[in-house]
C-alpha cells in the first residue's frame, strides 16, 4: 500500500513537471498586447487606417453600458470606427441608454459613429449571442465602403483608449486574421480573488497561448469579450454562421480562422485529386463543428502562408466590470460550458475527475498522510508538487494583483472547478444546460 501511495505522488509529480516543461510554458503569462510597444501612428493617419465595425450584443446591459460604450468611443485609434449594438430584446432599459449615448456621440465626432439596432427573434439553431452578432454584421456589411476589420466584443468590456490602435497594430504588422485579448476579468471581492485567476490560469493551460499564436500548432482560442478579426477573414471561413451553435463560440471562431490554412495547404496537396474546395471545406467543418457547412461563397485569394494567423494574448489594462461577487455567480459561468469543452462525453467527464483529482488534490492529500504515517519519501514528493503548482500559478496572481499565498489554495480551488463540472454535466443532463439571459441552450444532434 505504501509502494502505491508514493507510486500515486511521485506520478502527480512526474504531471507537473510535464506540465511546467512541455505545455508551451503556458503558466508563464506572457503572452502580453503591450500598449507601448508600438507608436501611436504607426499604420498611417486618418483615411489610410482600416475601417473598423464594432459590434456588441446587449443583453439587459443597462448598468454597465454606459462606461463600456464610451470607453470604445473614446478611442485614440485615428481611423474610423463604426460602433454597432445590437439590442438583443432586453427587459430593462439597455436600448434607451444606447440610443442616448448614439445620440451624444454621433453630434460630437465624425469618425467615430454609434448605431443601434433591435435584435430580430431568435431562430432556430442560434445562441442568442452569435444571432446578435449576426445581425450586427449584415448591418455593418452595408457600408460603403465596407469595414476592413470587425470588432466583437461584449457589452461589459471596458476599453483601454490605446486598445483599438493596439489590435489593428498587431493585426497588420503580423499580417493576422484574427487577434483576441483575455481581458482583465473582475477581481475585487473575496470568491473573484480566490477564483477568478484560478480561470484564467486553466484557460491557458487547456489553451497555451504560445501555442495558439504558433501557426504550425493546431492549437486555437480566443477570447469573446474582444475578438478583432479581419472582413475578408470572416468571409473566407463563411460568416458567423459556421459557428452559429457553439456555446463555447469564441474557441469555435478562432478554430475556424486557424483551420482555414489546413484546408489552403491540403487543398493545395489535393490539386489534381479531383476533390473541391466546398468537399475540403465540408470536412474541416464537420471535423472542427460537426455541422454542414455553409454554403456561403467564400474568397479563396491568398496562400496558405498569408491567411490563417491568429494570436490570443492578455491584457493589463483593458477589463470587464462584470461583478461575480458571489460562489453562485461564479458556479454558474463555469457550470454552464463545461460539459460543452468536455463534448457531452460522460468517458471525458470521468477522465476529468480524475485528472484533477491526480493533478490537484493528490498533493496535499499525500502531504498530510504521509507526514501523519511517516512516510518521508512520499512526504518530499508531495510538498514538492505542492510547490510546483503554487509556483506555476505566481504569474497569473501577480496579473491579478493577489496574495502569492493563494498559490497554495490551488488544490481547494482545482476541487470546486471539479464540482462546477459535474454539475455542468448533471444540469445537461436535466435539459438546463448553457442557461444564460433567460435562455437555455441544447446540444443537437
Amino acid at each position: 500500500m505504501d509502494t502505491i501511495g508514493l507510486a500515486i505522488t511521485v506520478l502527480s509529480l512526474g504531471i507537473w513537471i510535464g506540465l511546467l516543461g512541455f505545455r508551451g510554458q503556458f503558466w508563464r503569462a506572457d503572452q502580453r498586447l503591450v500598449i507601448e510597444k508600438f507608436p501611436t501612428r504607426s499604420l498611417g493617419q486618418g483615411e489610410s487606417l482600416p475601417r473598423v465595425c464594432a459590434v456588441i450584443p446587449a443583453r439587459n446591459e443597462a448598468e454597465l453600458l454606459p462606461t463600456t460604450l464610451r470607453s470604445l468611443l473614446a478611442q485614440d485609434y485615428a481611423g474610423c470606427l463604426t460602433v454597432i449594438v445590437v439590442d438583443d430584446q432586453s427587459t430593462d432599459q439597455t436600448a434607451t441608454i444606447a440610443q442616448a449615448l448614439a445620440q451624444e456621440s454621433n453630434q460630437s465626432s465624425e469618425r467615430f459613429q454609434l448605431e443601434v439596432l433591435s435584435g430580430q427573434e431568435l431562430p432556430p439553431g442560434w445562441t442568442g449571442k452569435l444571432w446578435a452578432l449576426e445581425q450586427g454584421i449584415r448591418h455593418g456589411q452595408q457600408q460603403t465602403p465596407a469595414p476592413d476589420y470587425f470588432l466583437f466584443t461584449d457589452a461589459d468590456i471596458e476599453h483601454d483608449p490605446a486598445n483599438l490602435r493596439q489590435l489593428v497594430t498587431k493585426a497588420e504588422m503580423e499580417h493576422l486574421d484574427l487577434v483576441s485579448l483575455m481581458v482583465l476579468l473582475r477581481c475585487q471581492d473575496f470568491w473573484e480573488r480566490l477564483l477568478i485567476p484560478a480561470f484564467v490560469f486553466f484557460f491557458q493551460k487547456l489553451y497555451p497561448f504560445a501555442w495558439v499564436n504558433n501557426p504550425t500548432k493546431s492549437t486555437a482560442a480566443a477570447a469573446g469579450g474582444c475578438i478583432l478579426i479581419s472582413h475578408q477573414a470572416l468571409n473566407r471561413i463563411g460568416g458567423i454562421e459556421v459557428v452559429r451553435q457553439a456555446l463555447i463560440d469564441d474557441c469555435a471562431l478562432a478554430q475556424a480562422v486557424k483551420s482555414n490554412r489546413l484546408l489552403a495547404e491540403v487543398g493545395n496537396r489535393e490539386q489534381g485529386t479531383g476533390n473541391s474546395e466546398q468537399e475540403l471545406r465540408q470536412t474541416i467543418s464537420e471535423k472542427y463543428f460537426c455541422q454542414k457547412s455553409s454554403n456561403k461563397p467564400t474568397s479563396s485569394s491568398g496562400s496558405p502562408s498569408a491567411f490563417g494567423g491568429i494570436w490570443l494574448g492578455l491584457s493589463q489594462s483593458t477589463r470587464s466590470l462584470r461583478p461575480y461577487a458571489s460562489l453562485g455567480s461564479i458556479w454558474n459561468m463555469i457550470a454552464r460550458t463545461a460539459f460543452t469543452q468536455l463534448e457531452y462525453s460522460p468517458w471525458l467527464l470521468v477522465g476529468t475527475v480524475m485528472g484533477m483529482t491526480l493533478i490537484y488534490l493528490v498533493a496535499p492529500i499525500g502531504l498530510i498522510v504521509s507526514v501523519l504515517t511517516g512516510h518521508w519519501l512520499s512526504a518530499i514528493a508531495s510538498f514538492v508538487t505542492w510547490l510546483l503548482m503554487a509556483l506555476a500559478y505566481l504569474p497569473t496572481l501577480r496579473l491579478y494583483q493577489c496574495s502569492p499565498l493563494l498559490g497554495f489554495c490551488l488544490p481547494g480551488i482545482g476541487l470546486l472547478y471539479t464540482l462546477m463540472t459535474i454539475d455542468s454535466a448533471w444540469r445537461h443532463w436535466q435539459g438546463r444546460g448553457g442557461a444564460w439571459k433567460g435562455r437555455v441552450y441544447s446540444v443537437e444532434g
